[in-house]
């Protein structure tokens, strides 16, 4: 019943910790009340993308003729794309499980609790519940859906995402509150099966985190596709009363307009989940709603740590990963290097897709720097073109004073798998005229960052 390490919560934070500290020769326990690999695996990154290359290959079959081919008639089998997806979060869950057998990590199934003196009350599923102990406890719990208060979620008519992506039949029409990487790619996925889709936005732009010139051309395509998107728009209350939601929204004008959908998708944010782990009882400090640490995920109470959506830092599962890697390293006796925070890209699976690192070109004004900015439209693309997918480019900010990126803000297709070069560029301060001399391959969509690069620096040639 005792353990070298406790992690509490199996998601992308949780699962990379237990595994890396097996590796590392501790003795590893892991607490799960739901599926092996968290929100992420069976709720969130993985079922999501399944259910996006389903709306993308329905939208290359429906346009086909585009190039060169004929098919009588494409239409989604939503039941059977649903199953798809689940199909794979579960294959994807079972690896996990498997890795857990390999490594000689035990599975603790229930709800874990923190208790004093380094130790974890685990209470089963059937009612049960043992205590557990250990020299390192990690808390890895994740977060859900935000609610509201003018959005009550009854999980049926106004849902969040969790059940968006188990409906068990498809919408006549969707209204979505808020436009993040969530309710963007929900949103292009019921638009392309053919629901009524109206996206709604507090802010200016639509995904605003990003670049601004980016949130436009996503709001352009996804206009252009037939999603109604306001801006500047908040939903003030919803009538459940009739067969259709009744939803009243205040729009730019600061006038209430009436929405009628048949489904509400609460899409604006996320919660952290820290209630009912022991931390008042034992206590772990807390900060602004999340859990407080050092730069190596230590709490306040000696032996706790804590990683992922729980603490500061942006709620992506790339980040719970790498911040688990450096608590145990650390633990472990290791000396990894504290996470630079300013260095994390940024990825939203919409057609066309986002991709981005660092500064935008506001917050670089913001601070001060003097910009050298260069673009490259895919419309000059060969490789774009060929594929049929001219929409978007890739935008590079330079600091003029030591030619270093600021900030890489890319959007098209399969731009998310572009993106990691311009995070090694960033870590190793690579210059503008470092990437212009790099060969890129011809024709590639990745050249096109080549191409931006000259074009901030005047020695474009093909533009």
């Amino acid at each position: 019943m005792s353990f070298d390490l406790i992690v509490i919560g199996s998601g992308p934070g949780g699962y990379v910790a237990a595994i890396r500290a097996a590796q590392l020769g501790l003795q590893v326990a892991v607490v799960e009340k739901g599926e092996l690999g968290g929100i992420c695996l069976n709720w969130g990154c993985i079922p999501t993308k399944s259910l996006l290359k389903s709306a993308q290959v329905l939208d290359y079959a429906r346009h086909a003729e585009a190039y060169g081919v004929t098919i009588a008639q494409a239409e989604p089998d939503f039941p059977a794309i649903i199953a798809r997806s689940r199909g794979v979060a579960d294959k994807m869950s079972k690896g996990i499980q498997y890795l857990f057998k390999k490594n000689n990590i035990t599975v603790l199934s229930g709800q874990g609790r923190l208790l004093p003196d380094k130790k974890v009350r685990v209470e089963h599923p059937e009612g049960t519940s043992d205590v557990y102990e250990a020299r390192h406890i990690i808390l890895a719990t994740g977060a859900r859906s935000r609610e509201l208060p003018a959005i009550p979620q009854d999980g049926k008519r106004i849902i969040g995402y969790r059940q968006a992506l188990t409906l068990d039949h498809k919408p006549a029409s969707m209204l979505v509150v808020g436009s993040g990487a969530i309710g963007s790619e929900l949103a292009w996925f019921y638009n392309s099966m053919g629901t009524k889709v109206t996206l709604v936005e507090f802010m200016p732009n639509i995904l605003p985190v990003e670049d601004e010139e980016v949130s436009k051309q996503v709001a352009r395509s996804f206009k252009k596709a037939g999603i109604d998107v306001m801006v500047k728009s908040s939903v003030e209350s919803v009538d459940t009363s009739g067969e259709l939601l009744k939803v009243s929204i205040r729009n730019k004008k600061d006038e209430i307009e009436i929405h009628e959908a048949e489904i509400v998708l609460s899409a604006a944010g996320i919660t952290p989940n820290i209630e009912n782990l022991g931390l008042e009882e034992v206590g772990v400090e807390l900060e602004k709603g999340k859990i407080k640490v050092d730069d190596f995920y230590r709490t306040n109470i000696e032996g706790v740590y804590a990683i992922g959506d729980i603490v500061h830092g942006p709620a992506l599962a790339h980040v719970a990963s790498v911040e688990a890697l450096c608590c145990v390293e650390k633990i472990a006796g290791l000396q990894p290097a504290p996470i630079d925070y300013g260095n994390i890209p940024g990825c939203t699976y919409t057609s066309p897709e986002v991709a981005s690192v660092g500064l935008t070109e506001a917050k670089a004004q913001e601070a001060g720097y003097e910009m050298k900015i260069g673009k490259f439209p895919f419309t000059a693309s060969g490789k774009a073109s060929a594929a049929g997918a001219n929409e978007g480019f890739v935008k590079l900010i330079f600091n003029a004073a030591d030619n270093t990126l600021l900030g890489a803000h890319l959007v098209g297709a399969n731009v998310t798998e572009m993106i990691a070069e311009l995070v090694v560029a960033r870590k190793e301060k690579i210059t503008g005229h470092n990437l212009i001399t790099t060969i890129h391959p011809h024709p590639t969509m990745s050249e096109a960052v080549m191409e931006a690069a000259a074009a901030a620096y005047g020695e474009a040639v093909h533009l």
